[in-house]
């Protein structure tokens, strides 16, 4: 009997960040929302997001909203561990942060 092996999920990440918690959704490379959750804005909330997120498949990409304020911490936390990220600061501000690339072209 063989067995053939199941595609892997590739997921994206999606994370808006406020100060006492950040709200990630996991999707789908069809842009689906496989499920979302909160975590605590904290270290062990830091490492509790990404470990959710691959829990659906490959991690391809994480998005931060508010990378130069509530998620800075977040942020360098994924970019420390070699998490492909994108980010936003606050939206009336235009461009990216300082060392991530842009969302939009």
């Amino acid at each position: 009997m063989s067995t053939m092996a199941r595609p892997q999920v590739e997921v994206t990440g999606g994370v808006d960040t406020h100060q006492d918690t950040h709200t990630a959704a996991a999707l789908d490379s069809a842009g689906r929302t496989l499920a979302t959750a909160q975590f605590p804005a904290t270290t062990a909330g830091y490492a509790a997001l990404p470990a959710w997120l691959t829990g659906f498949g490959r991690l391809v990409l994480v998005g931060v909203e508010g990378t130069g304020v509530y998620g800075a911490g977040l942020a360098r936390y994924l970019r420390r561990r070699g998490i492909d990220l994108v980010g936003r600061g606050r939206t009336h501000r235009p461009g990216p942060e300082p060392g991530l690339p842009s969302p939009c072209p």
